[in-house]
């Protein structure tokens, strides 16, 4: 008999429960999604594309079918809460193969995404930086600080780490709804009009502009679902995590969607191409320029920095808690899930991803690389789009398992919530691939734009691999893939013994010729 142990067997295994409270871990999940990145670097060009309303159309429209996803998401906590989160929910509705792949293409998505925003911090804090000190400090540099930052608080106590993440985000999110305000009490030509929301035409759409929106809608939200990470040190594990995800995907269509209206608003509804166009990713900062003063365009600046920190600390800790959940099952080396003894968070999985995160610095900044905004796009999209594949995978594994197993959940949140989330999530999936050269701002067949999709393709065939290789060599590791860490035994069956040879019966005589035994039963015999 062979057996995996549970977490309780070893208080080491164990993350600390009862520590956050749902709002506590929706603000987690908004930080991960860094609304103000979307504000500045993704806006601008999507409103210089022409989009116009149909920018914070497209938003609500995904929002909507987010809030969907949710609902399976949600349901899928309450059976099983889990820091592995979508990797233990596919794993329990498409199988083993099919959570390990999922596993990898989160820690390889929320990883890209990271990486595309130490790029960032360079960017975001040189204004500040030549402003303050007239210095120009190289972009590896800046990095170098931002990742001590997320390094010394990677390995806190979970409330203190959100705590801390409250007040960044928190920060960004006032910034976000102020400068939304700022543009429309002051709108172009001083008055706000219908056209600014409203398409005047339907039919004169452009579809593909309509596709090319809804992806980048999808993609905005990406990070929120980090929210599910957090289950198991929440204070209500089977809610708290499932109604933080709904609170944090309402916030983000708030904040996003409001300021793609404000800002047509400000700028006017026909002139809004033109000036994006013009100032691109300093937009933003622009239509804020005219409206208040030097001081709060500054804030504004240092706010868009603080968002891109908090971004980093909200994903390290996503990474870090899927990397925990691995090792607990132990698919990767049973150290990543040990915890602190004093702090209770997953000590071993965060200096592990920090000391990747620091590599993949190092090695930059010793190939003398210089990124800039269109390598942190191309990053950040990569890992979105890793993400969006995720929500299909975990949508659909949704709908399988609370149908297979039916429990208290009505039909709406067992099947027409999960089926209409998998059918939208798809459609933009395809969508996004479909114009995955305009995603990236890069011309067709260029390299990189293939490799986004061959990056893809090398989790699938890890993820598949991986599992064939615990399949062959350890039986009782891949039983336990999904389950948390709870026991697994497999206790041998013993050989079935052989069945003794048959003897064939005795043919009654005459049994083939029925009339003659009937006679002679009839016949006296002699006398």
């Amino acid at each position: 008999m062979e057996s995996v142990g549970t977490p309780e067997d070893d208080p080491s295994n164990a993350l600390a429960p009862g520590r956050i409270g749902a709002a506590f871990v929706a603000v987690l999940g908004l930080a991960a999604a860094a609304p103000i990145v979307t504000a500045v670097t993704v806006l601008p060009s999507a409103l210089a594309g022409g989009a116009g309303s149909l920018l914070p159309l497209a938003f609500a429209a995904v929002a909507v079918v987010l809030l969907l996803f949710c609902t399976g998401y949600a349901a899928m906590t309450r059976r099983a809460p889990s820091a592995g989160a979508a990797y233990a929910y596919v794993a329990r509705g498409l199988g083993r193969p099919a959570g390990l792949t999922a596993a990898w293409l989160a820690v390889a998505g929320y990883q890209a995404i990271q990486f595309g925003l130490y790029v960032i911090t360079g960017v975001a804090a040189a204004p500040l930086l030549r402003s303050w000190s007239g210095v120009a400090v190289p972009w590896w540099a800046v990095a170098a600080a931002c990742w001590a930052f997320v390094v010394l608080c990677g390995t806190m106590r979970v409330e203190i780490a959100a705590g801390v993440l409250a007040l960044l985000a928190g920060a960004e999110a006032a910034v976000l709804a102020v400068l939304t305000a700022v543009n429309v009490v002051k709108p172009y030509a001083g008055r706000v009009t219908t056209e600014s929301i409203t398409i005047g035409d339907p039919a004169a759409v452009d579809r593909p502009m309509l596709g090319l929106l809804l992806a980048v809608g999808v993609l905005a939200f990406a990070g929120f679902e980090t929210t599910g990470t957090y289950a198991e040190e929440a204070l209500r594990p089977r809610r708290s995590t499932g109604l933080a995800g709904f609170g944090a995907v309402v916030l983000i269509v708030l904040l996003l969607g409001g300021l793609s209206w404000s800002m047509i608003v400000a700028a006017g509804p026909g002139s809004i191409a033109g000036r994006a166009g013009g100032h691109g990713t300093e937009l933003v900062f622009a239509l804020a320029a005219e409206r208040t003063d030097p001081w709060a365009v500054t804030l504004a600046r240092a706010v868009f920095f603080v968002g891109v920190l908090a971004g980093l600390l909200a994903l390290h800790h996503a990474i870090a808690r899927y990397l925990y959940a691995m090792g607990r099952e132990q698919v990767l080396p049973g150290v990543l899930g040990r915890t602190g003894r004093r702090t209770g968070a997953p000590r071993t999985a965060s200096l592990t991803q920090s000391l990747v995160a620091g590599a993949a610095l190092a090695g930059a900044w010793a190939a003398g690389a210089d990124p800039g905004p269109g390598t942190a796009r191309w990053l950040i999209v990569g890992g979105a789009l890793s993400i969006l594949v995720l929500y299909v995978l975990t949508s659909l594994a949704a709908l399988l398992h609370l149908n297979r197993n039916p429990g208290v959940e009505g039909a709406w949140t067992r099947f027409l919530a999960p089926v209409l989330s998998t059918v939208s999530l798809t459609s933009i999936a395809y969508l996004a691939f479909r114009d995955l050269p305009g995603l990236l701002d890069l011309p067709a067949g260029y390299a990189l734009v293939r490799a986004v999709p061959g990056a893809l393709a090398g989790c699938l065939l890890l993820g598949l691999c991986h599992a064939a290789v615990l399949r062959a060599r350890n039986p009782v590791v891949y039983a336990g893939i999904g389950l948390g860490g709870a026991a697994v035994v497999i206790t041998p069956q013993p050989p079935a013994e052989p069945e003794p040879p048959r003897i064939p019966r005795q043919r009654t005589p005459g049994a083939h010729r029925p009339e003659r035994v009937e006679l002679s039963r009839r016949s006296p015999g002699p006398e």
